[in-house]
């Protein structure tokens, strides 16, 4: 293990998922209630499944929420399923109910990525949502995105962000913002994604991921393993890259690696 590599990463063990979930919750507030203090506009990049949006529904509920000046944040998606709008599936859709629907927030600040109903082709939505980040990026003359302030991800038992998944031609694009994924290893088949350099230019990374099933993917990622067969080990934040998980997804990992925190 690399001195780098361990000044670089951190994992923050709770309990138990209801207590990772918590923790996620209660700093994501604590840093956009911050960050909405000293900046005029902040970038947040939202994740899917159980853990993602329950961290979304712990913020909607917590007494702090009202601290975060809404207006100044601007949501964004990690990675969409390509299915009709109002498709349970949908991050979009669970995200809204979750936590976006009850905060004053303008509309124009929720970036979404197009679903079928939009009429475009997967690839055509991808082409939609890079030209959307290429509109806020930071700096005309670098990368073709913003750097996302937080960029919230999960991270599955083979290891996948996003929709970037080991061994398959998405995780090595570094041209654009987005891309289309087709026969995806997990349903539905079609979905879009963000690339791994947009991920990499975001200031923090925070992974989330729970239970024992998780437990090899996240002791290969902090390995330092190949990113192209596991993609969670090339998530890097240029301020810094925080794993949050339970005590069973944490079995494998490096007593020097635990944040005391």
């Amino acid at each position: 293990m690399s001195s780098e590599l361990s000044a670089e990463r951190r994992v923050v063990v709770s309990a138990d998922r209801a207590t990772v979930v918590d923790v996620v919750s209660r700093r994501l507030l604590d840093k956009l209630t911050r960050l909405t203090n000293e900046k005029e506009r902040v970038h947040l990049a939202l994740t899917g499944g159980g853990a993602g949006i329950g961290v979304l529904a712990g913020v909607a509920d917590h007494p702090a929420r009202d601290q975060v000046d809404w207006s100044r944040v601007h949501f964004w998606w990690s990675d969409e399923r390509f299915v009709p709008q109002q498709d349970a599936e949908r991050n979009d859709l669970q995200a809204r109910a979750a936590l976006l629907d009850v905060l004053d927030v303008p509309e124009e600040n929720i970036h979404s990525i197009a679903s079928t109903d939009s009429g475009l082709s997967a690839e055509e939505a991808a082409e939609r949502y890079s030209e959307e980040l290429a509109r806020f990026a930071d700096d005309t003359s670098g990368p073709r995105w913003p750097s996302f302030d937080v960029c919230l991800l999960g991270v599955g038992p083979d290891a996948h962000i996003a929709s970037l998944f080991p061994d398959r031609d998405e995780i090595r694009v570094s041209d654009s913002g987005a891309v289309a994924v087709h026969d995806s290893p997990k349903p539905p088949p079609t979905r879009v994604t963000l690339t791994r350099p947009v991920i990499n230019a975001s200031q923090r990374v925070w992974l989330v991921l729970t239970g024992a099933e998780k437990a090899s993917a996240l002791g290969l990622a902090l390995a330092g393993a190949s990113y192209l067969s596991v993609p969670a080990a090339g998530a890097k934040g240029r301020r810094s890259t925080l794993f949050f998980v339970d005590v069973d997804a944490a079995a494998e990992v490096p007593e020097e690696l635990i944040d005391p925190d």
